[in-house]
């Protein structure tokens, strides 16, 4: 039916814009009512979309047909011809209380039904996958001659009527390995049936119920059910224990030469943010201070877990985290904390040499400090700007005055610096410019005299007495 033709269909009252026709597809034409006549409907697209099918067939009286496939059963492959793979997915609880979404890979050779399952915490790579392979051959101590393949992203670009077009990555690695492939057609699990029920096996016998606490132990706890159970129990088709079978069967394997150390470092790049941070996974992640500059970026590569950050000219690594899956959080490592007291005592340091670095001055300097930790940079600035062209004995009664009285404070001390400052001036204007010469040489306790200094009151007073007394003679 192209698009456009006209469909003789009766009048379907208040029928909506959609109805099924049958032919060659059970696709769903999404037709248009042409209202100038009511038995006739134009055709203007396609829809495969069940809900369409399933409300337009009640209200039209519509029945479905069903096409029922028809399977034959596979005989039992030879020992060492095939292998198959799969991948699968579960939502499990974290031991922080969080759901956690985890991926596997899963290969069980045809013949015995050995299986071999690794997991991850994030979706796979195409580096991934080769590595997991390595990580079963190894496992197995051998490969098989075929292995099958859903058509998945990682392994396949396009299939184009049988000529395969693999990925890059994994094209070179087949071609190093040299095993055939065996591509399922696309929607066709039932193709690789063995692997899909191992797929299911897993996450029902397994996982299910199981709180993830790291991968490094999910791994672990695989590989142990795996030999207690997925492979050390009767096998419900073979009514065999695939361990036992896979003796045999290990023998006609294809040795693997050796293992192939594949990287699956991930590596993005991340500007550096003003507050010496980058962000990654939802999360911050410092950086030592003094690593900003404007548009500078690094290197974030995930390494078995760990966030490793390097700097892209050099390739040094400058600082590496723990992945986390959680998020909204900031990672600072000690080595990105401000060292706040290496600046303060150098300065506390330089303080104290413009005051002759005398033990009042430190006990002083110290005191302030740990009075006012948090003004303590205001304190020592004030104490040096105010501290030029003192002499020794002025620091020596300013400081003896302040720890006596308990002053733990700069503008105190400035003050007692200016004080005994002024003090020390106006006793030096009181002492001759030139030595007094006495002309008895025996009497020298005559220079020690001193006149006494009264009041101005007592003088007004006395001349007031005596101006009333000669007021009186003068009556």
């Amino acid at each position: 039916m192209a698009l456009g033709g006209r469909v003789e269909l009766g009048d379907l009252g208040s029928v909506a814009e959609r109805v099924l026709l049958y032919g060659s597809s059970s696709d769903t034409l999404i037709v248009k009512k042409k209202w100038n006549f009511k038995a006739h409907l134009i055709v203007v697209g396609i829809d495969s979309s069940n809900n369409s099918y399933t409300a337009l067939s009640k209200e039209c009286g519509i029945s479905q047909v069903k096409h029922i496939r028809q399977y034959e059963a596979v005989d039992e492959l030879p020992a060492g011809q095939q292998m198959q793979m799969d991948f699968g997915q579960i939502s499990l609880q974290s031991s922080s209380g969080r759901n956690v979404t985890l991926y596997f890979a899963t290969f069980v050779l045809a013949h015995s039904r050995q299986k071999y399952v690794e997991w991850l915490d994030r979706p796979f790579t195409t580096r991934d996958l080769i590595k997991v392979h390595e990580n079963a051959f190894e496992y197995y101590g051998g490969m098989s001659q075929e292995i099958v393949y859903d058509q998945d992203h990682l392994i396949l670009v396009s299939e184009n009527g049988g000529d395969l077009v693999l990925t890059h990555e994994f094209a070179a690695y087949r071609q190093t390995r040299r095993f055939r492939i065996y591509m399922c057609r696309k929607a066709d699990p039932e193709s690789k049936g063995k692997v899909e029920n191992v797929v299911k096996f897993v996450k029902r016998s397994f996982a299910r119920h199981l709180t993830f606490h790291n991968l490094a132990k999910l791994n672990e706890d695989c590989l142990a059910w795996l030999e207690r159970t997925g492979n050390g129990k009767v096998h419900n088709t073979t009514k065999k224990i695939p361990a036992e079978v896979f003796v045999l069967e290990k023998q006609h394997l294809i040795p693997v030469p050796p293992k192939i150390n594949i990287s699956t470092t991930k590596i993005i790049t991340r500007l550096i943010h003003k507050d010496n941070t980058i962000t990654y996974r939802g999360n911050r992640y410092a950086l030592p201070l003094g690593s900003y500059a404007v548009d500078r970026y690094v290197e974030a590569r995930e390494d078995e877990n760990m966030l490793v950050i390097l700097d892209p000219d050099t390739n040094a690594v400058i600082i590496s985290y723990p992945l986390s899956r959680e998020k909204g959080r900031l990672f600072k490592s000690s080595e990105c904390r401000r060292e706040k007291d290496k600046g303060i005592d150098v300065y506390l340091k330089e303080v104290a040499g413009l005051l002759n670095e005398s033990p009042d001055a430190w006990r002083f300097l110290k005191l302030v400090r740990q009075t006012r930790p948090r003004y303590i940079r205001d304190q020592l600035k004030i104490i040096k700007d105010n501290c030029a062209a003192k002499t020794w004995q002025v620091y020596e009664q300013s400081f003896h005055f302040c720890l006596k009285h308990k002053l733990y404070s700069a503008t105190e001390l400035v003050d007692a610096l200016n004080y005994f400052t002024e003090q020390k001036k106006s006793l030096a204007e009181q002492e001759p410019l030139f030595p007094i010469k006495p002309v008895d040489e025996m009497d020298r306790s005559v220079l020690n005299t001193r006149v006494e200094i009264r009041d101005i009151a007592i003088y007004v007073k006395e001349l007031k007495g005596a101006n009333q007394c000669q007021e009186n003679l003068n009556k």
